[in-house]
């Protein structure tokens, strides 16, 4: 075996051991009894030696004692619990800070992908890539409203994959880097992206839901989407220069002001015609400059305070994380 192709498999042997599998499950009993049991042969067919974290989002039928019943004191699952519903970045977000593994795998409860797929995108992690994330072949309710929202995101955001919420697998130190709110795991990618993260996709095939109902569904979904991208843009756009967003354009307005102040002197002392309205143009001009250049001002200082506590917060995590041993 050559030299590079020896690197190669111990990069894949490394990354088939060193993964937490992250498994969101709200109100998932009716497909536990089906997914457990797969994951078992799919950890056992494929060799993986990875940790599975099936995090409880504050279910209300039984899934996590459920899910410890099923796995029958198989060692390589784990359950986490949320007291009440708090959302997949929150189960995310509990999954990484309750593993020392090296790489993350975000796999859904309902079986829509099949633990088979598992080993595809460790592969793909082992060739060197930060994130792999899979791009959704098959029919589905939602596949409208989800293609235009994935082109505007493209659009908007530069990214060089065409579904941003599907299964997906990354570098754990990724989160690290990236801040993320509530119902933002959809822009994992696009935030990452930003900060520098080498991002590819694969193919993988959309199944029926077995059981259970969806939870990601109705309009006010559509809408609350649209404004988190619009949010995430505005941040991506302007949180870093916040001076441009606010200061730029209220001192814009208060030159607008100005140049309206003199128009109004012009017809009064020149012209000898008053004109209120054009008093009271002004007054608004020059006061929405003010307090506009004034937010641009306040942002900056946001922001100097917000990149020191980043930098504390990487800089705990990096300490974290320099002892830990895969395990």
């Amino acid at each position: 075996m050559s030299s590079a192709a020896a690197a190669g498999s111990a990069r894949r042997d490394e990354v088939y051991r060193d993964f937490a599998l992250v498994v969101p499950a709200y109100n998932e009993a009716p497909n536990i009894p089906h997914l457990i049991p797969e994951l078992q042969a799919a950890f056992k067919e494929y060799g993986l030696e990875g940790e599975i974290l099936l995090v409880d989002d504050g279910s209300s039928d039984g899934t996590a004692e459920l899910a410890e019943e099923q796995a029958d004191g198989w060692d390589q699952l784990r359950v986490l619990r949320h007291r009440v519903n708090l959302g997949k970045t929150e189960a995310l977000l509990t999954a990484a800070e309750a593993t020392r593994r090296k790489y993350l795998v975000l796999f859904d409860a309902d079986l829509q992908h099949l633990p088979a797929e598992i080993p595809r995108f460790l592969d793909r992690l082992a060739e060197g890539w930060d994130i792999v994330t899979g791009r959704k072949v098959g029919q589905y309710d939602k596949r409208a409203v989800s293609s235009i929202y994935n082109a505007l995101s493209r659009m908007i955001f530069r990214v060089p994959v065409s579904d941003l919420n599907s299964m997906k697998a990354f570098r754990a130190d990724v989160l690290n880097a990236v801040r993320l709110r509530h119902d933002w795991h959809r822009f994992f990618v696009v935030l990452a992206h930003k900060k520098g993260f080498t991002v590819t996709e694969i193919d993988i095939e959309l199944h029926p839901r077995r059981a259970g109902e969806a939870k990601y569904s109705g309009k006010s979904r559509v809408v609350g989407g649209v404004l988190d991208l619009v949010a995430v843009w505005f941040q991506l756009r302007f949180s870093r220069k916040p001076m441009v967003a606010f200061g730029i354009p209220g001192f814009l307005l208060m030159v607008a002001g100005g140049a309206a102040g003199l128009v109004a002197l012009y017809l009064r002392y020149a012209m000898g015609l008053g004109f209120r309205p054009l008093l009271y143009l002004v007054v608004l001009l020059v006061t929405v400059g003010v307090l506009c250049f004034l937010a641009g001002f306040l942002g900056e200082m946001i922001v100097s305070v917000h990149d020191e506590l980043d930098a504390l917060r990487r800089e705990r995590r990096g300490g974290a994380g320099g002892g830990r041993e895969a395990g």
